[in-house]
């Protein structure tokens, strides 16, 4: 099974950008569809975005769109959430996954990174 390492989390203001990456190893990462999910403190996990095993085609949370961008580089096992104009309500972990399939319920993923927090400040 895949091993997830999520990294880049930090410190942002509002209106500014930070980027994510997630590495794997010890499996078919490339085979697999990426997302990124991020879950704030009293708050239920929620997906994020998602991307398919190519990376040609990519689904977005309502509240990410537009401001947020997941890719991914199979070469080098590797996964990406570029953030931008981040807000207040953007604070969160941020978990990557891989699963059997493109979802955006995280049950359909069954491999996942430790996390990284995602702190925006005023």
């Amino acid at each position: 099974q895949v091993q997830l390492v999520e990294s880049g989390g930090g410190l942002a203001q509002a209106g500014g950008s930070l980027s994510l990456s997630c590495a794997a190893s010890g499996g078919a990462f490339s085979g697999n569809p990426m997302a990124w999910f991020r879950q704030a403190p009293w708050k239920e996990r929620e997906f994020v975005a998602t991307v398919t095993t190519s990376g040609g085609v990519k689904y977005y949370a309502d509240s990410v769109r537009g401001r947020f961008t997941i890719s991914r580089d199979n070469a080098k096992n590797m996964g990406y959430l570029q953030m931008s104009r981040l807000k207040l309500e953007d604070t969160a972990i941020y978990y990557c996954a891989t699963g059997a399939r493109t979802s955006s319920s995280p049950k359909d993923y069954y491999s996942w990174g430790q996390g990284t927090q995602v702190t925006v400040s005023s």
